[in-house]
């Protein structure tokens, strides 16, 4: 038995090492779409680290492996390949697909409202709960004479 034990606990390492490669997150970008160029390849994932994936919840061009984010990798690696610079990229992208695809769409226009909501929401719930507040406050009112009569006796029961 002890012998056994020996041997699963020297095996201890390797099965961990392998549950965590099994879980570590997988990085979309293959190796294919990297370019050459180091400057080129840093830029290309800076800005697709700001683009959303058109068909995945809350996750960038970057880390997903949609084939439609696939397909952004390799226009913008294309673009800057072709001289473009970042805003031009990004300009690019958001005249094909929306602004819905960028994770920090500029706070103009419709937007605006997007933007504002938030705060606005939290002053009014804060207008709210302080009304609420307010009204709820009990005035001191004195019991007669019989009504404290009363309250004893049913506290005695």
């Amino acid at each position: 038995m002890i012998g056994f034990l020996k041997r699963r606990w020297a095996d201890c390492p390797r099965y961990a090492l392998a549950l965590l490669l099994a879980v570590s997150p997988a990085w979309a970008v293959q190796p294919d779409e990297m370019l050459d160029d180091p400057v080129l390849e840093a830029r290309a994932r800076d800005i697709s680290r700001d683009i959303r994936c058109p068909v995945c919840q809350g996750e960038t061009i970057d880390d997903s492996n949609a084939p439609i984010s696939r397909d952004l990798r390799l226009i913008i690696r294309e673009r800057l390949v072709a001289g473009d610079s970042d805003a031009e990229v990004v300009d690019y992208i958001v005249a094909r697909y929306g602004e819905g695809v960028l994770f920090n769409p500029p706070a103009e226009g419709v937007n605006l409202v997007l933007w504002l909501a938030g705060p606005a929401l939290l002053l009014a719930g804060v207008g709210v709960a302080l009304t609420a507040g307010r009204r709820r406050v009990v005035p001191d009112v004195a019991l007669s004479a019989e009504e404290e009569t009363r309250l004893k006796e049913i506290l005695k029961e």
